[in-house]
């Protein structure tokens, strides 16, 4: 794994050697993503820089350095990543003539782009991957982000000035860049607790989206194109899915085996993050079966009630006989890290288990170098409750009349959720959901929608108006406002799939681990997310992934292979600390303070009259932590990295 940065501009090479000290300040300021090596390359005749930070995985020789030049000398790359089928993509070039230098997979990606192209390599690397590919020949400079998001890839048109980066704090340290602050944005993410892809905080300045690669040269304007497509899986797998009723888990359960085991190729120690759930668990399960010795697990624990998973892990590392480590967090340890949480995740983001995912990552780093992870099962398998819920709550509410879904809604909110959460709590606590009060007030917001996808928006929401939170804020309407897809992609349930798929997924759940990971310099894989196993998860029927209000089905039947179900039956937890607790306690002081009325008057960004209600009903009793989380973060990074504003 690794970080990498660059520019093109003519207006930064007017001085010998200002370039190679300007891109090594941007691919500097990400050092941790690279402690082991730095490098830079520039062209004073072409106006390119490009700069490298290396976590060694493969190859751990200088042979693997970057920017690396190819054999014929006319392309050079800047690469962070992992290419898991490159053994077979080097056994090519070999066959075809070529003498590799080195045993990385930078080199082979390199020379397959020299020899085939950058299309029919693409269409052959099995990985995640953001690349940066200058063309001397050419002189075109092309960024490239792996199918599903799972690395990131930013850029920026500001004037003459063109540059790209893993995180947006290198683009901040290039002097031509000029931080602007997009209000647009800071809507998106009072809505979702992270800012939507193409998207950034800044104007003029983007996520490069999944499965899409972007072409540049200077002075000229920028190119972005479409290389690989859910949708087509997503149309291609379900108008397939009935030949696929009988042989279905059979090939997927071969399918998830070899991805996990090439996810499992490293020249350093490696592990596993095992939280008890079917995913981690799975994937766990599928790596001790790969290895001839004990898989290192790792996972941690809370004392708070309805958080704590680390008994379950601990079950089943036990059962299947892995190395397993344990941390259980201190609270005080948790909120110490809370201050820094702006300058690792680098623009706002407020997803609460960003807070036990670095814990995690920090506890790993220090036995391993690499750990896979189970992320992406609930996205491609049914796993998220709402799913569930979404479809059965619409059939249920479809049933009344508007005006009384309407009066359902006042009469479950009319209840308060401390009451919610003492009535479940006479459910049996292997069947009791954990933040009970919190989800039934959630549903209940969603009944008065005119529509399912309408009820969807609701129940992904954090705050329900942003425009009218932020001044002079206009939200994005993206693919959740994309009313084509109810054409498209007829059945509810594969929609909010799809939906978190290209949202959720890339700009939530993948971010979070990146920079968590990153931030300890620990590489992060995601064998679920092999694009073969995601392309094969929309071709399973509906029936084999969910039944009778049970999601994952299909993983659950391959997991029960190697671990009974007994360890792992039980009502889904997240991972997620007790963060609505903590603001009426130990991070009382610390919210205050960023939400000090004067000066949430003086900034004008937010209309704080409406942050202080909810502060205050928070205070009372009531559950508002995620929409103030959201606030919060937004405040501590504005304090962090100052904006233009205009």
């Amino acid at each position: 794994m690794c970080g990498i940065a660059g520019f093109l501009s003519p207006d930064f090479f007017n001085e010998h050697g200002r370039a190679e000290v300007i891109v090594s300040a941007m691919r500097d300021s990400i050092r941790y993503r690279g402690p082991d090596d730095a490098g830079s390359w520039v062209d004073e005749d072409a106006h390119v820089a490009l700069g490298h930070r290396r976590l060694s995985i493969l190859d751990l020789s200088p042979a693997g350095h970057q920017p690396m030049v190819s054999a014929d000398g006319r392309l050079v790359i800047a690469y962070n990543g992992e290419i898991y089928n490159h053994a077979e993509l080097r056994a090519e070039l070999i066959a075809g003539g070529y003498q590799p230098r080195s045993t990385s997979d930078t080199e082979v990606i390199l020379e397959y782009f020299a020899r085939h192209g950058i299309t029919a390599t693409l269409a052959r690397l099995h990985g995640m991957f953001a690349i940066a590919l200058w063309d001397r020949e050419t002189r075109e400079l092309t960024l490239i982000r792996d199918r599903l998001g799972i690395k990131p890839l930013y850029w920026s048109l500001q004037g003459r000035l063109f540059s790209f980066a893993s995180e947006l704090k290198a683009l901040r340290n290039h002097p031509g860049f000029r931080p602007r602050l997009n209000r647009d944005a800071v809507a998106t993410f009072l809505r979702h607790g992270y800012i939507t892809g193409p998207h950034s905080i800044y104007q003029d300045t983007f996520k490069l989206e999944p499965g899409t690669l972007l072409r540049y040269r200077s002075g000229g304007t920028v190119l972005v194109e479409r290389y690989w497509d859910l949708a087509d899986a997503v149309a291609t797998g379900t108008a397939a899915r009935g030949a696929f009723q009988d042989r279905g888990l059979e090939e997927l359960h071969s399918l998830l085996l070899d991805s996990v085991s090439r996810h499992m190729v490293a020249d350093v120690p490696l592990g596993a993050l095992l939280s008890g759930g079917i995913d981690s668990t799975l994937v766990t399960a599928l790596m001790q079966a790969s290895s001839s010795r004990p898989v290192k697990t790792f996972t941690i624990g809370f004392n708070e009630a309805g958080f704590d998973e680390a008994p379950y892990a601990r079950d089943i590392a036990r059962h299947l006989g892995t190395e397993h480590h344990e941390l259980y967090v201190d609270t005080a340890h948790a909120q110490e890290i809370i201050p820094r949480l702006t300058e690792w995740y680098d623009e706002p983001f407020s997803d609460s288990s960003q807070i036990p995912t670095y814990l995690v990552s920090e506890m790993t780093r220090r036995h391993v170098t690499v750990v896979l992870s189970g992320d992406g099962g609930d996205e491609l398998f049914t796993g998220y409750t709402r799913y569930v819920d979404g479809a059965r709550l619409w059939r249920r509410a479809t049933v009344l009349p508007a005006f009384a879904r309407r009066g359902l809604s006042r009469a479950l909110l009319a209840t308060p959720e401390a009451l919610w959460d003492r009535l479940f709590g006479l459910v049996p606590r292997k069947w009791r959901p954990s933040q009970a009060g919190y989800k039934v007030h959630k549903v209940a917001r969603s009944f008065d929608r005119s529509g399912p996808d309408d009820m969807y928006i609701q129940m992904l929401s954090h705050w329900q108006a942003p425009d009218a939170m932020v001044n002079g804020g206009h939200e994005p309407k993206g693919v959740l406002w994309d009313r084509s897809l109810i054409s498209r992609i007829p059945d509810f349930i594969d929609r909010m799939q799809y939906i978190d798929t290209v949202t959720y997924l890339p700009d939530d759940i993948l971010t979070k681990v990146d920079r968590a990971s990153m931030a300890v310099s620990l590489e992060a894989r995601v064998p679920l997310l092999d694009h073969r196993v995601v392309e094969y998860a929309w071709r399973l029927p509906q029936e084999i992934k969910l039944r009778n209000g049970r999601g994952k089905l299909a993983l659950r039947q391959i997991l029960a292979q190697y671990v009974p179900p007994p360890l792992t039956e039980r009502p889904k937890m997240g991972f997620g600390v007790p963060i609505d607790i903590w603001l009426r306690n130990g991070l009382r002081d610390w919210a205050e303070t960023l939400l000090d009325r004067r000066h949430l008057q003086s900034q004008g960004l937010l209309d704080s009259a409406v942050v202080h209600q909810r502060w205050d009903a928070h205070q009372a009793g009531e559950n508002w932590a995620y929409p103030l989380w959201n606030v919060l973060m937004l405040q501590d990074w504005l304090q962090r990295y100052p904006c233009d504003d205009d």
